[in-house]
């Protein structure tokens, strides 16, 4: 590849060499795809087509389900591609693209589940003030502002990749351009793109963990105030779907994002990458419609509208 800043190509080394798990994996990858996006999109579907679902929670569940959506199409697809076309490429302007825009999509994955775990916390520790509190224009404001401080907070980590320098070394242990995967692969001077690194992450991922531990200990505290055990049950039910994917979610995420100083091998950081850029978006729809009764009946509605109209398309083109 020769000293250079930005022309050129990286290798993706992928999740095997053995020509015999290629058709596997790529099955495998390509059913948690679908299963991700059709998964998501009938979250949408379902929080738009039905008016018991128009309110903020389901407003941040729906949006959440759109950045899934990307956050996956940013690498799945580039990975599909390189074991169908057997080839382990990607251009150094495809790799600084894919950077951004996962970093973009997983940083607005963070602040969704921020205002979530917010709309929480009004909810239990502040109902009778919750529909004069989360209006639509506050709801509408914070879903534009994670979007907005997303675009710009991804910027950074791209932008410092174009002042590297790379050498010989072009190969990355991973299945998509990962930011620490990519800086580690520089022969020039990398500090202050690691100072921006966790500088990003901790302005971008433990801000907003912050605050969701925040919120949920003033609702933890609200709960354990509740006299009857029912009541109890009910107000964590409503929490406990948005608490599974954040532990998913930031325990993985978190855990890739500072393993370079730590000495965590590339198959560990491998299997973290996949828990939380593939597993975690595919399970979020399951996670929301098998433990919340509006969503299944709502999911319920748009399936069935769906047959008829696949059984009217098949019966006209017969």
């Amino acid at each position: 590849m020769g000293n250079q800043t930005g022309t050129g190509i990286f290798i993706l080394l992928g999740f095997t060499d053995d020509p015999d798990l290629q058709f596997l994996l790529f099955g495998l990858l390509l059913a948690m795809y679908l299963v991700t996006v059709l998964g998501n999109l009938l979250i949408i579907l379902a929080t738009i087509s039905d008016s018991h679902l128009h309110t903020p929670m389901y407003f941040f569940l729906s949006n959440l389900s759109l950045a899934d959506i990307g956050f996956t199409s940013t690498t799945i697809p580039k990975a599909l591609r390189n074991i169908q076309t057997h080839s382990k490429l990607i251009t150094f302007a495809g790799c600084i693209s894919q950077v951004y825009f996962f970093l973009l999509f997983g940083c607005q994955d963070n602040f969704l589940l921020t205002v979530m775990a917010y709309d929480r916390f009004v909810a239990i520790c502040h109902p009778l003030h919750y529909v004069d509190i989360m209006s639509p224009r506050l709801c509408l404001l914070m879903a534009l502002g994670s979007l907005l401080v997303s675009v710009l907070g991804a910027l950074p980590g791209p932008l410092t990749i174009l002042r590297l320098s790379f050498c010989t070394n072009i190969e990355i242990p991973h299945f998509f351009c990962d930011l620490p995967a990519v800086l580690k692969l520089a022969c020039s001077d990398t500090l202050i793109s690691h100072i921006v690194l966790y500088s990003e992450t901790i302005v971008l991922g433990v801000f907003p963990l912050t605050g969701i531990l925040l919120s949920y200990s003033q609702i933890f505290s609200s709960i354990l105030r509740i006299s009857s055990d029912r009541g109890k049950y009910k107000a964590f039910s409503t929490c406990g779907s948005h608490l599974l994917v954040v532990s998913l979610f930031y325990g993985t995420g978190l855990g890739v994002y500072q393993s370079s100083v730590a000495t965590l091998s590339s198959r560990m950081t491998l299997m973290a990458s996949v828990t939380y850029t593939m597993v975690t978006p595919m399970l979020n729809p399951f996670i929301y419609s098998l433990r919340n009764r509006d969503i299944k009946v709502a999911l319920g509605r748009v399936l069935s509208k769906m047959v008829p109209l696949g059984e009217r398309i098949n019966a006209h083109l017969l």
